[in-house]
């Protein structure tokens, strides 16, 4: 199985494609959509889908996991994110690719095993596990090979299941 890892986001979208295959994981590629500053909202988002439908038409990833928003003090922010959120659903879904969702949680005790473990222990365990020479980077990308692997863990599990009833 392939599958895409998202970190969503306006200025920057974690992405990561990482192979599955009975539980061992390979790394095949991963980066940064990033969206310049001081660019009407709808510009950026239209670079977010294009760069998103090249990485999925390059990569044919079988399904998406995308990591849920979790909203800050900025609500101003999190609307944005989520727009851009939307459209990386929208594109995902167009493009036939199956989506599962995870909270920050989620993710945290599937790749750490503790669900408030700190980003430096998650970009050290996403580094581990890969066997990466080098941490990804920036962290919207380790973000992102993050969730994919929680996906790998997950999605055959009755928790999984029971998160991403679609």
């Amino acid at each position: 199985m392939r599958i895409l890892g998202i970190d969503p986001g306006l200025a920057i979208v974690g992405w990561a494609v990482i192979d599955s295959e009975r539980g061992n994981l390979h790394p095949v590629a991963f980066g940064a959509i990033t969206t310049p500053a001081h660019t009407s909202i709808e510009s950026r988002l239209l670079i977010i889908k294009e760069d998103l439908e090249t990485i999925i038409d390059k990569y044919s990833p079988t399904e998406m996991a995308i990591e849920e928003l979790f909203f800050n003090t900025n609500i101003t922010t999190g609307i944005a994110v989520a727009e851009a959120r939307g459209v990386i659903l929208c594109t995902a879904h167009a493009k036939g690719v199956k989506i599962s969702e995870y909270t920050p949680l989620q993710v945290k005790q599937a790749v750490v095993g503790y669900g408030k473990a700190e980003k430096r222990q998650v970009i050290a365990m996403v580094t581990s596990i890969l066997k990466l020479k080098n941490p990804p980077k920036p962290d919207d990308t380790a973000d992102a090979v993050a969730i994919a692997i929680c996906h790998s863990q997950c999605r055959g599990s009755a928790i999984g299941k029971y998160f991403n009833q679609r």
